[in-house]
């Protein structure tokens, strides 16, 4: 399971002209399932962006996760996180995990993360074609890989 992390002012999703989810200050998280994700590559991933220390402190120190700062986490699933690009110039996406498997690993992560962050959070919809809106903090973005926990 992949997640690029961005801290985010403000970030919105729309699907067909009409914004599906929007939030303030917190995380924009882009998720890519593959196969090989289970239960503990949800648990482990959720904990580690909800305490995320990337958020500032009082004194413009990034030293607070969202969960510490009340901030909201928008997630939106994105398959093209598990593109190949080794051959040639048309990505493979053969890694990334098909619908079948995806869409409940998705559920599950929105699960977790409400869960681990103690409220609702928001959601893009799995397959829809979707536009992100996102005002970048910082810029502040981290990639994760729950098969590389080192």
């Amino acid at each position: 399971m992949k997640a690029v992390i961005q801290r985010v002012s403000q970030a919105s999703v729309t699907i067909d002209g009409n914004i599906k989810s929007a939030i303030g200050a917190g995380l924009l998280v882009l998720l890519g399932i593959e196969e090989a994700d289970t239960a503990d590559d949800i648990t482990w991933l959720s904990a580690k962006i909800i305490n995320l220390r990337i958020l500032a402190d009082e004194n413009g120190v990034m030293n607070v996760s969202v969960k510490d700062a009340g901030g909201e986490l928008l997630l939106v699933s994105q398959f093209t996180l598990h593109a190949s690009t080794k051959k040639g110039n048309r990505p493979s996406y053969i890694k990334a995990a098909r619908p079948e498997f995806a869409i409940p690993m998705y559920e599950k992560m929105i699960e977790q993360l409400t869960l681990d962050l103690g409220k609702p959070i928001k959601t893009g919809v799995f397959g829809a074609d979707m536009k992100l809106s996102l005002l970048n903090d910082g810029p502040v973005t981290i990639i994760m890989d729950s098969k590389d926990r080192q």
